[in-house]
């Protein structure tokens, strides 16, 4: 079916926002390896300061759900995208690393709201959902893939600086486009009273209400198990170029002079965030075939496998390297969609939106710990110490998706599922 006037316009508009917070986010991981030779920080130091930033980005989730109950989705969605822009201007006049600190908890906070705002956006404007929310989803995809590929190539030619600043032209770009973008966020509540009487802000006692009963069943091991996956995507995401840059197999490419100043690491780990695109896909496909639990379960395993692997497959050159950085791209994204079910099956739909805003705090927000760690493990020990610690986090992670999957054996059919089976009668 054809998306109407609304749907289109609600669509364009949400697909540049998720694209460009994507776009912001993983270019900071292009940054860092300037930054520690900019500036002339240990890698512990300069840990704690990216930490600093990517934590507000999940812990705003909460509260960017009830601003946006509060303000209105697409004022939220535009501070949003001015905000981002901003802090990346703030990082390019930066004359050390406590500025950097303080452009990267602005981006954070202007971040956070994204989610919680545009999801809530698209669910109550728009009729044709499912189809939107799959052009959402593929429009962060090319934001996760072009940001570090455009920061890795103007780096080529310019200075960092100059770089921040370029990159955030399109967050400006993107806030004159939506102030002219014309929509009725709440187009497709509105068909349905009942739906449209829903959408109201939570009051404190309600919130607390209904976070206790959410955390008193499944959902509590769902939650965990989420904030484990955080901590090991977010220590891959922000360190993998750094270690790349540090490998000896890379050594084996030699570029000729008119070449000089392209980081062939850089653009490995594009590749990586290429490949994870598919991963996504192929993970939503299976969500339909495969129980969310014995997915995560599966998945898990296979993380811990490959961070084990890292280190014995960097002696064994650069094609085994890049395979090994291909898969574990694949499975890092394709974990997501069975999380994102876990949700929607371990939650009554009375609660899901405030069950995405505690899945996003722990994915992004505590999730973000792993910086920190990361960045004192790697200045600390041999960097096998911090694949270590990335395989424990999949190890651990792994037993609690055993224990949901035991828990959903024992006692049945959960929300969500039981909801479907309803529905199908």
């Amino acid at each position: 079916m054809a998306l109407d006037a609304n749907d289109r316009s609600i669509a364009g508009f949400t697909m540049t926002g998720h694209s460009l917070v994507h776009w912001f986010e993983t270019s900071i991981p292009i940054f860092l390896v300037v930054w520690l030779a900019e500036f002339d920080v240990s890698v512990a130091l300069l840990g704690v300061v990216v930490a600093l930033g990517y934590a507000p980005f999940g812990l705003g989730a909460l509260p960017g759900g009830i601003l946006a109950d509060v303000y209105g989705t697409k004022r939220l969605v535009l501070w949003c995208l001015g905000g981002m822009s901003l802090s990346f201007l703030v990082l390019s006049i930066a004359p050390n690393i406590y500025a950097i600190a303080v452009g990267l908890m602005l981006w954070g906070v202007a971040a956070s709201v994204y989610h919680p705002a545009g999801l809530s956006l698209i669910s109550t404007g728009v009729e044709e959902r499912g189809t939107v929310f799959a052009w959402h989803g593929i429009a962060g995809n090319v934001g996760i893939a072009l940001g570090p590929f455009v920061a890795a190539t103007l780096l080529i030619f310019l200075d960092w600086q100059l770089v921040a600043a370029l990159l955030a032209i399109p967050g400006l770009v993107a806030v004159v486009y939506g102030l002219s973008a014309d929509f009725d966020p709440m187009g497709a509540a509105r068909a349905d009273e009942e739906a449209a009487a829903d959408e109201r802000a939570l009051s404190a006692s309600e919130l607390f209400g209904q976070s206790r009963v959410l955390f008193a069943s499944a959902f509590a091991l769902v939650f965990a198990i989420v904030t484990f996956e955080g901590l090991f995507y977010r220590g891959v995401l922000t360190y993998l170029p750094e270690i790349l840059h540090g490998l000896p197999a890379m050594d084996v490419i030699e570029l000729s002079a008119d070449l000089r100043g392209i980081e062939p690491a850089d653009y490995i780990y594009v590749g990586f965030l290429v490949v994870g695109m598919a991963g996504q896909y192929v993970g939503g496909k299976l969500t339909d075939r495969v129980p969310a639990e014995r997915g995560l379960l599966a998945i898990f395993g296979v993380l811990a496998l490959l961070a084990l692997a890292f280190i014995p497959v960097t002696g064994m050159g650069l094609g085994p390297l890049l395979a090994l950085c291909g898969v574990l791209g694949f499975f890092l994204f394709a974990i997501q969609p069975f999380y994102q079910n876990a949700v929607a099956v371990h939650t009554p739909s009375d609660t899901r939106g405030l069950s995405y805003g505690y899945t996003y705090l722990g994915e992004f927000g505590l999730g973000s710990a792993s910086i920190a760690i990361g960045g004192f493990v790697l200045d600390s020990f041999a960097l096998s110490a911090f694949f270590a610690m990335l395989t424990a986090f999949a190890l651990i992670a792994a037993a609690l998706s055993a224990g949901l999957l035991a828990f959903d054996d024992r006692f049945g059919s959960s929300p969500g599922r039981a909801a479907e089976a309803g529905s199908d009668d």
